[in-house]
């Protein structure tokens, strides 16, 4: 179906290779994990989603608040990591869709991948992807539709 697959193959190699992974989906839930109990797979890959029941599509207007602060809290531990520089790579899974629908702030999360190490490759994928997000990415991949 798109691109994602490949991706997660990447990080999955990478990790098993001796790096330090991070694969964050910003909108998928059904797993209730949250920052808190994020999945750690190969012993140097960490996987995380939102602690919501369902994947999100809605606005965060229309949104419960607590859902909102979930992702918040996924960004924040992501912001944690871009920070401290403790990761090789960071799989950042619909990062534009979740600020196109108000779950995060574009100069919040520009501002803290360009603050980055230069040796954290940064792999951003999904659908509305800013020019802004693009620029700073180190590997893009973007589902087109009606090619």
């Amino acid at each position: 179906r798109g691109s994602y697959g490949n991706v997660l193959s990447q990080a999955l190699r990478a990790a098993g290779l001796g790096s330090r992974v991070m694969v964050v989906q910003f909108l998928k839930g059904g797993v209730m994990q949250g920052a808190d109990a994020a999945v750690t797979l190969c012993d140097r890959l960490t996987w995380m989603r939102p602690a919501v029941l369902e994947c999100l599509s809605q606005p965060a207007a229309q949104a419960d608040p607590e859902v909102d602060d979930s992702v918040q809290a996924i960004w924040d531990a992501c912001s944690t990591h871009l920070r401290r520089g403790d990761l090789d790579q960071l799989v950042l899974d619909e990062l534009g869709l979740a600020i196109a629908l108000g779950y995060l702030d574009e100069q919040e999360v520009l501002c803290r991948l360009e603050q980055r190490p230069a040796s954290m490759d940064v792999i951003i994928t999904g659908p509305s992807i800013p020019d802004s997000l693009m620029a700073l990415a180190d590997q893009v991949t973007e589902l087109r539709r009606g090619f």
